[in-house]
């Protein structure tokens, strides 16, 4: 699994975890919906860390909960 792979998953495990829809991501982080859709459908294929930050934020966390996650522990660097 790549990176954009693990960020994808990451974003729709907490979206579900917390009950809120892309689009609502998307304005709760202050971010238009075509940037986090990119994200989430794999057009982003290099996830910048202020997208990162600002998701977060959204989703009020801290950026280490967001990676504080097993799914990052099968990182590719391939």
């Amino acid at each position: 699994m790549d990176l954009q792979q693990a960020v994808k998953l990451r974003v729709l495990k907490l979206c579900k975890k917390k009950n809120i829809t892309i689009n609502k991501l998307a304005t709760l982080s202050g971010m238009n919906q075509s940037t986090v859709n990119s994200l989430v459908d794999g057009t982003s294929k290099n996830p910048k860390l202020l997208t990162i930050i600002r998701i977060c934020f959204g989703f009020d966390i801290t950026v280490k909960e967001f990676f504080d996650d097993s799914i990052f522990n099968d990182i590719d660097d391939e």
